[in-house]
């Protein structure tokens, strides 16, 4: 019998936001989602836990990623700098203790930046595809790279995702391996490039766990994610014990 599974979600910083991810982890499995966050000072467990999930939020502060203009287009008013080393040191540990990792939007953005790669602070309000015109979701396509981790896991090549970024990855950082892409080119996945030896990661620019509001719980971009991640917990686990 496999134990309760005990994963860590990093907190967004808003509630409503916080409990999707909730809900779409469990998806009615006993699974125990324990938050993470510097507010909480819950660094010490981190590495019992049996999967690690980055969440989305605010950007990450420029000088993760060698730059000090913070002024730029839709710049917080604020930057939550406790939150980005909290969640360096979570990231470190995962690597430390082979816990396998789900990256959720500023997850991906925050992972590529540790690992020396760059953003895009702002995508720019021209850009069809992405351009923010209001607080909803914008749903769009991905071309998804055959032969990766990420097209072992959907099946398919080309799916629908849903968007709300402003910023994106521009260098990529050491390790990683682009596995999906926007049709305007922006890079919407990561995973490792070498996998011998790693613990599982993936690292998605969407949101996965609030699809259900455009009443596609079940595409490939959200429940094959969450199924696999989910499955790759288990499989630590069993290893385990």
């Amino acid at each position: 019998m496999i134990p309760t599974i005990k994963i860590g979600l990093t907190y967004t910083g808003f509630e409503e936001k916080h409990n999707n991810y909730v809900q779409w982890l469990k998806a009615g499995e006993n699974i125990e989602i324990i938050t993470l966050s510097a507010e909480e000072a819950n660094l010490q467990i981190v590495k019992d836990l049996d999967g690690i999930v980055l969440s989305g939020g605010v950007d990450v502060q420029p000088r993760y990623y060698n730059s000090d203009v913070i002024d730029y287009t839709n710049a917080p008013a604020s930057f939550h700098e406790k939150r980005d080393v909290f969640e360096k040191a979570v990231f470190e540990i995962s690597l430390q203790n082979n816990i396998p990792l789900l990256a959720v939007c500023r997850g991906l953005q925050l992972v590529n930046c540790l690992l020396g790669g760059t953003l895009v602070q702002d995508i720019g309000a021209a850009n069809p595809i992405h351009k923010v015109e209001n607080k909803a979701d914008k749903a769009h396509g991905i071309n998804i790279t055959a032969g990766t981790l990420l097209n072992e896991i959907m099946g398919v090549e080309r799916t629908i995702t849903n968007s709300a970024h402003h910023q994106a990855i521009n260098k990529l950082g050491d390790g990683l391996l682009i596995n999906c892409q926007a049709d305007d080119g922006i890079t919407e996945g990561i995973e490792w490039a070498d996998k011998k030896g790693k613990a599982f990661f993936l690292g998605i620019q969407w949101h996965p766990e609030r699809m259900y509001k455009f009443n596609l719980s079940d595409a490939p971009s959200a429940k094959n994610i969450r199924d696999r991640f989910i499955d790759e917990v288990k499989k630590t686990i069993k290893k385990i014990t």
